[in-house]
């Protein structure tokens, strides 16, 4: 294999996170304590100079290494939204590292090494480089839950993701080899090609597709799959919690997209009907067990476990509808959720830790700005107009009714208006009872311009969202 100067700049902004997260280490060594929030700036500085790589080459479409890395549109859309994730978090977290006394430069380099990990699972254009970016993803996953070591929870939530995600990449890498045994290759395109020639008379084809779609359903958070997920949510630390609700979700629901439709395209007969029964059921489940749960965190741990199946309608519908729809979907979401966890870090202050509904009570009275930006939040979630979350779920459905599954956008509306029950109850609480006393909030500057940044936007292209709908369609997935 030859090297060439367009390898090294396809992954530049890889190699900056990378090496950024190792230049945080070391100087973690050397800053003083009181200041240690240089170190989020400095991660923050070191995301905007990977981003203005990607966007320098966000007109590129080559494949490089052999085509195991692949630059397009496609994979530029979402190295924007894994950029903006990881900063909103950084944002997020100042405050609270140092509330809880965690605040080691450490967690900044991790936060970018997952980053880095989801840029090379978008960019992937083969099986082993999407399965060595979801590794590096995954590790620095596992720390970061368990970052509060002092805390028996997060620790146990670490060694619980660590333990299934472990066995979900091992069943994915399984499913892997059994492609590679069959089609002789792990590229995803000479695997399109290889199976469009009518070559799917193999059983262990439709064992390595289950496989697939087992390891995948793990890292989205698709029922059954998704038993992870509340645990994990609840006890990692809340910055780690709004970052994994988002990020890695999106990067993997990219991956999964890319997988099917480039290489299993051909077999969408066979893996539609699977997808369907995922998606119904990650709605129902998703959105039933929420109602039921007390704690913030948990409940949307189970909300995230419910756009994931309005999410995988994207995929069942395929085609530029669908991928657009999936593409638009989670941009937003990742917005609005990481809005919603950013109210949950204000309320963190002291012995209370803000994470139950009841402490959201009487908030409109101590805290209007607060209350009316998790009002907006909340709204968004829900779906309801004018916010950018109602923009999302309306695309979806549509993509589902022109697809000609009119029933199954039925369904979704059905259960998106049972989520509203939840999200409503906690402006009911905020709004409709009286405050038991005074609750200064735990924020900061970058706190707040992360709130007022997330808030715009989901007012923003509630309103007003071609300019993101036509972003959005430039960088659709160009499958066979």
């Amino acid at each position: 294999m030859e090297f060439s100067w367009m390898q090294l700049m396809a992954i530049a902004p890889e190699m900056v996170l990378t090496a950024g997260a190792c230049a945080l280490l070391l100087f973690d060594l050397v800053i003083p304590k009181e200041q240690k929030d240089k170190l989020g700036y400095f991660a923050i500085g070191v995301l905007l100079i990977a981003c203005y790589g990607s966007w320098k080459l966000a007109d590129v479409e080559t494949d490089v290494f052999s085509g195991m890395f692949v630059l397009d549109p496609y994979s530029a859309y979402f190295k924007v939204l894994v950029y903006l994730a990881g900063a909103l978090t950084i944002l997020l977290s100042m405050t609270y590292l140092e509330v809880e006394r965690i605040h080691l430069g450490e967690y900044h380099a991790f936060v970018l090494l997952a980053t880095a990990g989801m840029m090379v699972m978008v960019s992937a254009g083969d099986l082993i480089m999407i399965y060595l970016g979801l590794e590096l993803l995954s590790i620095s996953l596992y720390t970061l839950a368990g970052f509060k070591r002092h805390e028996s929870r997060s620790v146990e939530a670490s060694a619980k993701y660590l333990i299934l995600g472990s066995f979900s990449s091992a069943i994915l890498l399984y499913g892997i080899s059994l492609l590679y045994g069959i089609a002789g290759t792990t590229n995803l395109k000479a695997l399109g090609a290889f199976f469009a020639q009518g070559s799917l008379d193999n059983p262990g084809l439709f064992m390595s597709m289950g496989f697939l779609v087992v390891g995948f359903g793990f890292k989205v958070a698709a029922v059954p799959f998704h038993m992870w997920t509340p645990d994990v949510y609840e006890g990692s630390p809340t910055p780690v919690t709004a970052y994994m609700s988002v990020a890695p979700k999106a990067a993997s629901f990219a991956v999964f997209l890319r997988v099917f439709a480039e290489s299993l395209g051909a077999l969408k007969a066979h893996w539609q009907p699977i997808l369907i029964t995922l998606a119904i059921a990650t709605m129902i489940i998703g959105n039933v067990v929420a109602i039921v749960q007390d704690n913030i965190k948990r409940m949307l741990a189970y909300s995230s476990i419910a756009h994931a199946g309005y999410a995988l309608i994207g995929i069942i519908v395929g085609g530029s509808l669908g991928t657009m729809s999936l593409m638009l979907y989670l941009m937003i979401y990742a917005v609005m959720n990481l809005g919603a966890f950013g109210v949950v870090i204000l309320l963190r202050k002291g012995t209370l830790r803000g994470e139950e509904i009841a402490d959201f009570t009487g908030l409109a009275k101590t805290n209007p700005i607060a209350a009316l930006i998790m009002l907006i939040f909340m709204f968004s979630l829900a779906g309801i107009p004018p916010t950018a979350g109602f923009v999302a779920k309306f695309y979806v459905f549509m993509g589902a009714v022109e697809a000609g599954m009119a029933w199954l956008a039925v369904i979704g509306v059905l259960l998106s208006a049972v989520s509203a029950y939840y999200y409503l109850r906690v402006v009911m609480v905020m709004y409709m009872r009286e405050p038991e006393g005074r609750f200064d909030l735990a924020t900061s500057p970058a706190t707040q311009f992360a709130l007022v940044v997330t808030t715009v936007a989901i007012l923003f292209f509630g309103i007003y969202p071609t300019p993101l709908i036509d972003y959005t369609k430039a960088a659709i997935l160009q499958a066979p």
